[in-house]
């Protein structure tokens, strides 16, 4: 049968084979599978910290939410080329990359992805809403991103403050540095969104260059 849904793994079938690696932040929970809200009131994801609209995991005994994609985020990957961890942690004392707090405003904190040096940090939240901007923008369009110049105002976008362009002159480190924040952003990026994706690989091209 044809149609035109595309969902993520977890959301289409749910995690019926077993618990989400994120239940170790909420180890008293009992999650079940709900298609949508059995509750009157909006829901909030305590992972990524935005509004939950289709199908959700819900703690039968506390009050606890989660989007079944945030439910089994990797807990750790490693950076290519280089000993750096990135873990998915629930507390921690760096700042953001997009939102330069070390915690998010509001009710929710969410989750954040942190290297193990601590230098790069970036709230799952402030990911994804910088993902939605970028989009809106109209970055996150093949023909758009085959111009050097958009992706740069891309990546710019996902890292305000940081440098994310290569230029002549730079020392080694600093190539190194750029080249390092780059790839941590794609991991991320494709952690939080879900691989694979064409606009995410086809962006951080710039990395390779």
């Amino acid at each position: 049968m044809e149609c035109d849904y595309i969902l993520h793994h977890e959301c289409g079938l749910g995690l019926e084979y077993g618990r989400p690696p994120t239940q170790k932040f909420f180890k008293q929970c009992d999650f079940q599978f709900h298609r949508q809200n059995p509750l009157p009131r909006t829901r909030i994801c305590d992972i990524c910290a935005l509004d939950i609209r289709g199908f959700l995991y819900q703690c039968s005994h506390g009050d606890i939410d989660l989007h079944p994609h945030c439910a089994s985020l990797p807990l750790t990957f490693t950076l290519p080329d280089s000993n750096e961890l990135i873990e998915l942690r629930e507390n921690t004392k760096s700042r953001c990359l997009k939102c330069q707090r070390k915690e998010r405003a509001g009710k929710v904190q969410g989750l954040s992805y942190v290297s193990s040096d601590g230098k790069l940090c970036y709230h799952v939240a402030c990911l994804k809403e910088a993902c939605l901007d970028n989009w809106k923008r109209g970055y996150f369009q093949l023909d758009v991103l085959a111009n050097e110049e958009n992706k740069i105002l891309a990546l710019q976008n996902l890292a305000p403050n940081q440098v994310v362009r290569p230029s002549e002159g730079q020392s080694s480190n600093a190539m190194k540095g750029i080249k390092l924040l780059i790839t941590f952003l794609k991991l991320v990026v494709s952690a939080i969104l879900g691989e694979p994706f064409t606009l995410v690989s086809t962006l951080f091209q710039i990395a390779q260059n």
